[in-house]
C-alpha cells in the first residue's frame, strides 16, 4: 500500500515483478534501469546467490517532484522464483501497489507459469489483497524464442481475465520492457488519484504520471 508522509509531502509506491524461476524478472528490471531516463532512477541493487539470482530482491527507486512539491517515489522489486523461497516472495509482495507478472512464453513453461500465478493469487490472499483489484499486468517474455506460444492462443486463454491485461516482450533485447512498465503505471494511476488527488492538488495527471516515471532515454537495442 502507498505510504504518504504528509509533513514531508512524500508518496512512496511499490511495484513487484513476480513470476516463475528464470522467466526474466531480473532481466526486466536490469533493462528497465538501463532504458529509463538517468534523472529518474537510483542505483540498481542486485543480490545474487548460488541457487537464485534474486534470493531477496532487486531495488530500483524512481522519483519525480511535482510542481506542488510532492515527492513521488516508485520502488521496484523482484522476487525469487524458486519454490523454496515462498516466504521471501510473500514478504516482498506485502504492501505492493501493483504487480508485473513475468511469464515465460515457451510452450513447455506454461505449467510453471500457471503454478506461479496461482502462488501469486494465494500469497495476495494471505496478505489480505484481492488480485482482481490490484493493478496488474501479465508480461509474456521471451517472444524471440522459436518455441514461444503464439499470440492468438495467449489472448484466447486470458480473455476471461480482463483485470490482467497481457503485454509481450523480449527482455533480453529490451523489447517491451518499458512498454509493460508504462502499462502498469496506467493501471496504477486511477486509484492513486482518487486517494491522493494527484491531478487536482499536485498537478500530476495520468499522462504526466506515465511520462515522468516511464520516460526512456533511448530506444531498445535489437
Amino acid at each position: 500500500m502507498a505510504d504518504y508522509l504528509a509533513n514531508e509531502r512524500k508518496l512512496s509506491l511499490k511495484v513487484v515483478y513476480y513470476g516463475p524461476a528464470l522467466s526474466g524478472k531480473t532481466t526486466n528490471l536490469m533493462q528497465l534501469h538501463n532504458l529509463l531516463d538517468p534523472q529518474r532512477k537510483g542505483e540498481l541493487m542486485v543480490l545474487e546467490t548460488r541457487d537464485d539470482r534474486t534470493l531477496f530482491f532487486d531495488l530500483l527507486p524512481i522519483g519525480l517532484r511535482s510542481r506542488s512539491g510532492l515527492d513521488l517515489r516508485l520502488k521496484l522489486y523482484t522476487v525469487p522464483g524458486q519454490v523454496q523461497h515462498d516466504s521471501t516472495r510473500k514478504a516482498v509482495l506485502s504492501r505492493a501497489d501493483g504487480v508485473i507478472f513475468i511469464a515465460d512464453s515457451q510452450l513447455n513453461q506454461q505449467d510453471n507459469n500457471a503454478t506461479a500465478f496461482d502462488n501469486l493469487t494465494d500469497n495476495l490472499q494471505k496478505l489480505g489483497m484481492d488480485i482482481e483489484q490490484l493493478p496488474l499486468v501479465v508480461q509474456f517474455n521471451k517472444r524471440d524464442l522459436p518455441d514461444a506460444i503464439d499470440e492468438a492462443t495467449l489472448q484466447a486463454r486470458w480473455a476471461a481475465t480482463p483485470w490482467a491485461p497481457i503485454a509481450l516482450a523480449s527482455a533480453l533485447h529490451g523489447h517491451g520492457v518499458v512498454e509493460s512498465f508504462r502499462q502498469l503505471l496506467a493501471r496504477l494511476y486511477p486509484a492513486l488519484d482518487r486517494e491522493f488527488a494527484l491531478a487536482a492538488e499536485h498537478g500530476v495527471d495520468a499522462p504526466a504520471f506515465i511520462r515522468l516515471l516511464g520516460a526512456a532515454h533511448e530506444a531498445p537495442h535489437a
